[in-house]
């Protein structure tokens, strides 16, 4: 049967991050209701962590929702107070950002997100790219190909020899 609707209670969460700054639990709700092109997780982040760093996509477009908890959204250089109701977009290629839980309590958000089988994310704090392709799900650990590093400039022919 296609499940088209789940309550948000009942998304299994699992736990991410280095256990160090970057801890969440997280449960991706779109696939759980069969969603290909609209992606939907749940991220729940305990005080004063982050679940991710503080980074930018190329390709897709992010929308989160404040459920419950308070914390700051960086946004390029600003930094803003969020609270539970409030509403953020981080459009494709605009500026990197990243959302902290500096409350009590823990921070609870839906990440809304646009979905296809590209991306490429860069990371400005420790300047590092990733991309991927042929990306499964949302999840660019399933993709056909992908790579997290830093990029060394080289010129379109170099090292390129006829065979």
């Amino acid at each position: 049967m296609d499940r088209r609707i789940i309550n948000i209670d009942d998304v299994p969460l699992e736990e991410t991050g280095d256990g160090k700054a970057f801890v969440a639990r997280v449960g991706r709700a779109g696939p759980l209701i069969g969603s290909q092109d609209l992606g939907c997780t749940l991220t729940v982040v305990p005080p004063g962590k982050r679940a991710w760093p503080f980074h930018r996509h190329h390709v897709i477009a992010e929308l989160f929702y404040v459920l419950a908890g308070q914390g700051e959204c960086r946004i390029g250089e600003q930094h803003h107070a969020i609270r539970a109701g409030d509403l953020i977009s981080a459009p494709a290629g605009a500026e990197p950002h990243q959302i902290v839980n500096t409350g009590t309590a823990e921070l609870r958000y839906l990440a809304l997100s646009t979905m296809g089988s590209v991306d490429v994310i860069d990371y400005p704090d420790s300047g590092k790219v990733a991309v991927g392709a042929g990306v499964k799900g949302g999840n660019l650990a399933r993709a056909t190909i992908k790579f997290l590093g830093r990029v060394t400039p080289t010129g379109y022919f170099d090292d390129e020899t006829p065979r």
